[in-house]
């Protein structure tokens, strides 16, 4: 498996060889402010008690407060935690908020936990780090296995530790616990809209062939999203398998399916195929919103999608980036096309220091006015520098952090 940091790293190197920084720049952008590793003891429901790990990187604060989620996952370790905070301070710089990079962790398998020994875990991180975080200092959110009823414990906590209970510390809450109106489809609903800004420009049809890698909170917004408005879900996959039609799935139908078998291998509406195919389907996009590495050099010569857009964090592998720009295919690379999570993750922060709450009708057209205008500048630059979307992303993200690390 490739180490994602060293991904990102050569992601940066692939990029600041098209235009010039300050060797000073690129050095200091190369590695965290700071890395906090901490053990959660977790007294379990038997009595016994367990030691986890957690994580808080904490990459570049130039343009605001560390921002990034926190994940719970089995192979969760400091490489991943590193990379994703270094790609969550690009996103920021990329969509123009007021934000830096962060993001945490905690290596565990959350299946594996009863109802009290997650909210044991998830009030431990907080204590943990309850002196790292703040609104004004790092500002975390959900991330893949969190949940806004775990923000809401971990806000909770960091209220009782600080005297702090303006919610501001952390986002993806709960609506009545301080949350944000369209938080839940944010990062779903971004991505819809740099699809829009970008589908003539990327020459995808009126009504596009749609595969998506992933039926989780990501997949099964964008499978809603993208349905609703006119467009083909031919085939989508989860960790146990994966289902296809060709006349297009019924969502609603496999959503329920899902939540009644926990997969949506099986699901009557279409032909269930091995998982590990599904990126190699024929159609015109495809979204991979499962996990890192998913399309990697030895695969991407299989890809037979017009355009890729990276729901995922880092799914696309930088060599397998070189092979998918040589064959025409371009890729909407995460550190845009899943930004609206975080944007939106920032309005909530922003309602919370103003004691505001404002409707999903003003939250999404905020949303729409930052994703199309960045995804029109992005376009823009690859155009002028005849590169990619990703390469060209990266160049105004780091223009951004740059210029922000001098005037401070």
């Amino acid at each position: 498996m490739n180490n994602p940091f060293q991904n990102a790293l050569q992601q940066l190197e692939r990029a600041t060889k098209l235009t010039s920084f300050s060797p000073d720049f690129l050095k200091r952008i190369a590695y965290p402010d700071r890395q906090i590793r901490i053990t959660i003891p977790v007294k379990m429901d038997d009595g016994t008690l367990n030691m986890y790990e957690g994580y808080r990187v904490q990459f570049n604060n130039a343009r605001g407060p560390y921002k990034g989620g926190i994940r719970y996952h089995q192979d969760t370790d400091i490489e991943e935690v590193k990379a994703l905070a270094f790609w969550m301070a690009l996103k920021c710089a990329v969509v123009n908020i007021p934000m830096g990079g962060g993001k945490g962790g905690v290596t565990v398998n959350p299946k594996e936990l009863s109802k009290t020994e997650l909210e044991a875990l998830s009030r431990g991180w907080m204590r943990g780090m309850s002196d790292v975080v703040g609104p004004q200092k790092d500002v975390p959110a959900p991330d893949v296995n969190t949940t806004p009823e775990i923000m809401s414990w971990m806000a909770d906590e960091f209220g009782k530790i600080t005297g702090d209970t303006s919610g501001a510390v952390i986002t993806g809450k709960p609506i009545e616990n301080g949350g944000s109106q369209g938080r839940g489809t944010a990062t779903a609903q971004g991505g819809f809209y740099v699809f829009e800004t970008l589908r003539e420009k990327l020459g995808l049809p009126e009504v596009c062939r749609v595969v998506i890698q992933g039926f989780g909170n990501a997949g099964e917004h964008a499978a809603d999203i993208w349905t609703k408005a006119g467009h083909k879900v031919i085939a989508t996959s989860d960790s146990r398998g994966a289902i296809r039609n060709p006349d297009g799935l019924d969502i609603p139908a496999l959503y329920e399916h899902k939540k009644a078998t926990g997969s949506v291998a099986g699901f009557a509406g279409g032909e269930t195929f091995d998982a590990h195919e599904l990126l190699f389907q024929a159609c015109d996009l495809l979204i991979p919103a499962a996990l890192e590495n998913q399309i990697q050099e030895g695969n991407a010569n299989r890809i037979q999608a017009k355009v890729v857009l990276e729901l995922a964090n880092g799914p696309t592998t930088p060599e397998a980036d070189d092979t998918l720009f040589a064959r025409g295919i371009p890729v909407i690379p995460d550190i845009l096309a899943n930004a609206g999570g975080v944007t939106v993750s920032t309005f909530e922060w922003e309602q919370n220091l103003k004691d505001e709450h404002w409707s999903e009708e003003e939250v999404f057209e905020k949303l729409r006015v930052i994703m199309d205008r960045e995804a029109l500048e992005i376009f823009e630059k690859s155009k002028a520098l005849s590169t990619d979307l990703r390469r060209a992303a990266f160049i105004i993200a780091l223009e951004r952090i740059q210029q922000a690390m001098l005037e401070k």
